[in-house]
Parts: structure tokens; sequence; C-alpha cells
């Protein structure tokens, strides 16, 4: 196994960066530090480093620190680069008109999927999500999707290291049938996802190839009312076509 190198200083600013991130009036040092568990000093010297570079922005009132400008820019500047997004584009809209869910477009970020585009339903009853979401790696249809393009070594190691948890009263927590699913995902080059991540929502998954850094997946995901079980094997076919010709227009992209 790769040695991972280890920055300590570094991992402490991004867990600052993530903290503040989620809290949206900001976060003060003070709290800041109990979160975290980090000293106020070591706190207080990387707020003012990440201030500097325009990373966080204090409230002269408050005292407490929010996103900076910085952080957008690098964010537009990253989501711009994936220049999959277009070639997945009219794909995702043909495949919503077909099944009449949303579809949704993402990659893997190490232990979670982040939703980059979605194409949502007309339908008033609809599931949605903003861009930038970040959901569960096992969780889900999706998170079938990337996991099964590890082999089914490694699939299972990394099931054994972060261990399966239970969402729903279907979540699958059996490592063994949740690498048979993995399995079934190579041969057939779709995921299902009945209520395991979201009680009364199914979910249906396809892999699209690899661009770059980035390895993505395509996936729909309604309500049980709207997504029987006489109109999922339609679903899956339209959801692996639409897949197919993602890879077909970013093959033909110089």
């Amino acid at each position: 196994m790769k040695k991972q190198y280890q920055a300590p200083i570094v991992k402490k600013a991004f867990l600052i960066l993530k903290a503040v991130s989620t809290e949206a009036q900001g976060l003060g040092i003070s709290e800041i530090s109990t979160q975290l568990d980090i000293s106020k000093s070591t706190v207080h010297g990387i707020t003012a480093a990440l201030e500097d570079q325009g990373a966080l922005i204090r409230d002269p009132d408050s005292k407490r620190y929010t996103i900076g400008t910085t952080l957008m820019e690098l964010g537009k500047a990253a989501y711009e680069k994936m220049d999959f997004k277009k070639a997945a584009r009219p794909a995702m809209e043909h495949l919503m008109e077909q099944c009449r869910e949303s579809v949704f477009l993402g990659v893997r970020n190490k232990d979670s999927v982040t939703v980059i585009d979605i194409v949502e339903s007309k339908k008033d009853f609809k599931i949605t999500s903003p861009i930038g979401t970040s959901l569960p790696l096992l969780a889900g249809a999706v998170g079938k999707v990337f996991l099964s393009r590890m082999t089914q070594k490694d699939a299972r190691a990394y099931i054994q290291e972060n261990s399966l948890t239970r969402f729903t009263a279907k979540t699958i927590l059996d490592p063994d049938i949740y690498l048979k699913e993995l399995e079934t995902v190579r041969k057939t080059g779709i995921a299902f996802d009945d209520e395991e991540y979201i009680p009364g929502v199914i979910a249906v998954a396809a892999p699209i190839q690899s661009t770059g850094a980035y390895a993505p997946a395509i996936w729909v995901v309604g309500f049980t009312a709207g997504m029987n079980q006489e109109q999922i094997p339609a679903i899956m076919a339209q959801t692996r076509a639409a897949a197919l010709e993602i890879n077909k227009k970013l093959s033909e992209t110089p």
C-alpha cells in the first residue's frame, strides 16, 4: 500500500475550512477550537493565514469567520475544468424526458460523492439537490458504481475499514451481500438502490468512463410511487444507454 505523506498543519487548515463552511453564521476561534479539538493558538495562527489569503473572512464585529472569495474562485475554476459536464448534459436531459425523474451527474471525492450537475424532473413531487451536495460513498446506487470500479479484494478491504452504515431498514449491512451487488454492477454496468439510502426513494446509476482525474457516474432518483417495479427495467436500460452515449461523446472529443 502506498505510504501517505502527512502534513498535519494542512489537514487542520482544511478541517477548519470545512467546519466554517457548514455554519451559515460562521464560527469564532473558540468555537472552532472546541468543535475540532485544536488548541486556540493553533486555530488563531491558521485562521490568520487563511484570512491573509482570502480563504476566510472575519467579521470585525462578531469576530466570526466565514468562507472567503478565494475559495469561491478556486471552486469555480475546478468546476469549469470538468469538461465532461458539457458532453453529459444532452444525454441527461434526454434521460430525464424518458423516465420523468431527476437525473444527477457526480464524481467521487474520497469517501463521498459530489453532485456536479442535475437535470430536475418536471414533476411537482420530485427529488432534487443543489450542485455541490456531498453524499456518503457507502450509500445508495451511485456509491455502488464507484466501489465497483475497485477490485473485489480492494472493495472488501474498504468496507472492512469504513463499515457499512444503516440509513434505512433496507440498507445492506452484510459485506458479502454488498460485494455481490458490486459484482453485479461490474457485469451489467448498472446499479440499483431500493430505498437503501432514503426511505421511499429509489435510484438507478451507471458509470461513465474516466476523464482525466475524474471517473464520473450518472444516476436517476425518484420516489417509489413514481418508479414502481414495472418501470425499473426500462429505467435501467435508459440509464445505461445514457452512460454509453456520454462515453461515445467523450471518446469523440479531441
